[in-house]
């Protein structure tokens, strides 16, 4: 029984001390967040332009697995988005790249509430290589935070759905980062 018990703690241990990396950045197999644990679906890099020009590296975490972008998006479950940039961007690029997500996911019949996008848009910092972002989904909506630092709060569950799909909905930043994220590989 003690030898059992051994045996399940360092089997335990061992995976949460696992990590999957790219492009030298990694990410833990297993967070916890408010005493929900979530496993690490996908991890990829976000590149831009034809040129390849990398930009971050996201992790996605979800409670429960899964490849179905659909199910990611309208489940109720605490969803975290963990990003490593890997270069400085300017405030200003940022919020254009927000905003073409933005436009890009939400097609007719979707509505986006120009006060929420406004809102959230001025809140988007510039960022340095090396910094850390995470945005954490839940039922209520989304928390922002930046290296640790909480930057905002996001209370409309619909608009935090319509952040979560620039990422893996029908138009994400690139088809490569969705299959990633979604823990598909070519």
């Amino acid at each position: 029984m003690v030898r059992a018990l051994m045996l399940a703690v360092t089997v335990c241990v061992a995976h949460v001390a696992q990590a999957a990396s790219v492009e030298g950045v990694s990410m833990p197999d297993v967070r916890e967040v408010s005493g929900v644990r979530m496993q690490l679906n996908g991890i990829g890099l976000r590149t831009f332009s034809l040129l390849g020009i990398r930009v971050y590296i996201a992790g996605l975490y979800l409670e429960h697995r899964s490849n179905s972008p659909d199910e990611i998006l309208h489940s109720p479950s605490m969803k975290l988005i963990d990003m490593q940039f890997l270069r400085d961007i300017d405030a200003k690029d940022a919020k254009q790249a927000w905003r073409e997500g933005f436009e890009q996911n939400c097609q007719a019949p979707c509505r986006l509430d120009q006060h929420d996008l406004q809102r959230f848009l001025a809140a988007v910092p510039s960022v340095r290589q090396g910094d850390k972002c995470t945005l954490l989904f839940t039922s209520r909506g989304l928390h922002v935070a930046l290296n640790n630092r909480p930057i905002g709060d996001i209370p409309d569950p619909h608009f935090a759905e319509l952040i979560m799909a620039t990422f893996i909905g029908q138009a994400p930043p690139t088809p490569r980062l969705k299959r990633e994220l979604l823990g598909l590989r070519d």
